[in-house]
């Protein structure tokens, strides 16, 4: 950055943000993915002149984007889901991340001048992992099978962890000369273990906080921000992994959330998350087109046009690799359901293992991690090929997002896949379990507050609107007898729900809808 002012950039980032919600509302209207509008259009504003020079700190995107994104799609991630899927989802977040690393390396080392195989590795690490939101923005303008989508989401949430494990053994191959597999594979135990373990341990406390403290919507609000920043930071200070940290903790919370949060908590928290995660995903995309001028700038004693190819071979192999992998376990499940039971034996055929083998964009863990490189070596000396590192990285976001996240929404419409669930239509279902709801609950009223009941016929005649998703509340039902039994209901009912979600048949997003009717139906109560 230049040696301006705050007072002369401010603006700037301002009209920054205001350009990121523009371009957000275009990608809405013509129904492209947000993040691949927002990489051109920083790619095209970076070219415009006496405009400030970008220059994104590593540690911005890891410290201050990172573990808030992360914890957001935690929290938001089915743990019924991702346990169900939990061999093919391991197998995608970890062997397929591996697997396209080992092949990028072999790539580079072999047609790129002057790149060893720990060179290879080294940026094979950093593009390996696909990025979840691209795929998340791309999936909302089309409808995937639940299995299909549960699977992508769960990856996003680990492919990180195991992609930055494999930049820091390769980082430091690189930089001492030799690689000890030994102490590497301890490592990645203690990497794995210690971040699930610090994120849990973490996780807990601020639950117990919660429940032992008394706190309010603004105090809850204030701990779930702090909390994934604890979780990333502590589990970084010990060397383990701070993303695993991010998604253990987050999930355990998550789980909980009706433990510990009250319905003004829940609802607050919400929507000031939706807010957050909104911004800051704009400003990362907007940021990596923006930072071109300074990677090629720094794009010394190779052409661009060989560079491009270079990063177009990466790209490639990458889209390759992660195909074959894709479809390999596929088979493997295949053959390990003769031994052990597998969530679901059926053949997917061939088009659903395409897709999500297609589903492949990369994003800001890339180049966070590309940008985390050192200038020098420990011995002083400039680190190799740091800068062409730099611009493979972009170049295969650039494509990835592009090429496949423009065509990919084309493919899922064209295979059309069907859902081998066989779930009703969300609407059906969630029409069905709100029926369900409420007999269960006349039931319950009439069996335990009969004389109530007739004595106070408005509570009947509440429930029986919540068939219709509609609350009319009459003066009479500010009677604290009525509040509270009603109140009481919405509680019984919570906990029906959560009890049903235990069944793997039952989608969650039904659950997680009624769930949120019951949240905005207590607040009424609460305001009047």
């Amino acid at each position: 950055m230049r040696n301006t002012s705050m007072f002369d950039v401010f603006p700037y980032y301002l009209a920054l943000i205001v350009a990121i919600v523009l371009l957000i509302m275009l990608a809405q209207r013509i129904r492209v993915a947000y993040p691949i509008v927002l990489v051109l259009a920083g790619l095209a504003f970076s070219f415009l002149p006496g405009l400030p020079s970008i220059q994104i700190d590593p540690e911005l995107i890891f410290i201050i984007f990172l573990p808030p994104l992360l914890y957001e799609a935690a929290w938001n991630t089915s743990w019924k889901e991702l346990w169900r899927w939990r061999r093919i989802i391991t197998s995608f977040a970890f062997l397929i991340v591996f697997v396209s690393a080992f092949s990028v390396a072999l790539v580079a080392a072999h047609f790129i001048p002057g790149f060893t195989l720990a060179l290879g590795f080294l940026l094979g690490g950093i593009v390996s992992p696909p990025d979840a939101v691209s795929a998340g923005a791309i999936l909302k303008f089309v409808k995937v099978p639940k299995r299909m989508a549960s699977i992508l989401e769960g990856e996003s949430l680990l492919n990180d962890a195991s992609s930055l494990i494999i930049f820091r053994f390769a980082l430091i191959a690189v930089s001492t000369g030799h690689f000890l597999a030994g102490n590497a594979a301890l490592n990645f135990v203690w990497m794995v273990v210690g971040g699930i373990g610090v994120g849990v341990l973490i996780a807990l406390l601020f639950f117990k906080t919660h429940r032992l403290l008394p706190t309010d919507a603004n105090t809850d609000l204030v701990f779930t921000l702090v909390a994934p920043y604890i979780m990333y930071i502590t589990a970084e200070e010990i060397h383990c992994s701070g993303v695993l940290s991010v998604v253990s903790g987050g999930l355990f919370l998550s789980q909980r959330r009706h433990l510990f949060l009250s319905s003004t908590s829940r609802l607050r928290t919400s929507n000031v998350w939706e807010s957050l995660v909104f911004i800051l995903n704009g400003l990362v995309f907007m940021l990596i087109g923006l930072d071109l001028p300074e990677i090629t700038a720094n794009l010394d004693g190779v052409s661009i046009y060989t560079a491009i190819g270079y990063g177009v071979l990466i790209t490639g192999t990458l889209m390759i690799s992660r195909m074959i992998s894709t479809y390999s376990a596929i088979f493997v499940t295949l053959f390990a359901r003769r031994y052990i039971t597998v969530a679901d034996s059926r053949h997917p055929g061939y088009k659903a293992p395409f897709l999500m083998g297609w589903a492949g964009m990369r994003g800001v863990v890339s180049l966070a991690a590309a940008l985390s490189i050192p200038v020098y070596l420990d011995n002083g000396t400039e680190f190799p090929q740091r800068n062409l590192i730099l611009f493979i990285t972009f170049i295969v976001i650039l494509l990835t997002l592009v090429v496949q996240g423009l065509t990919l929404p084309y493919l899922i419409r064209a295979f059309r896949i069907s859902d081998m669930d066989h779930f009703l239509p969300e609407e059906d279902d969630y029409h069905a379990m709100h029926k369900q709801l409420v007999e269960q609950s006349l039931k319950r009223l009439r069996d335990q507050y009969p004389m109530g009941l007739n004595d106070q016929p408005v509570l009947k005649e509440l429930v029986q609107k919540w068939e219709n998703s509609t609350l009319v509340l009459e003066d009479q039902l500010l009677s604290t007898q009525s509040r509270e039994v009603y109140l009481e209901m919405l509680d019984q009912q919570r906990k029906w729900l959560r009890e049903w979600n235990k069944d793997p048949l039952v989608n969650e997003e039904v659950i997680r809808k009624h769930l949120l009717r019951l949240d905005l139906e207590e607040e009424k109560i609460h305001y009047l």
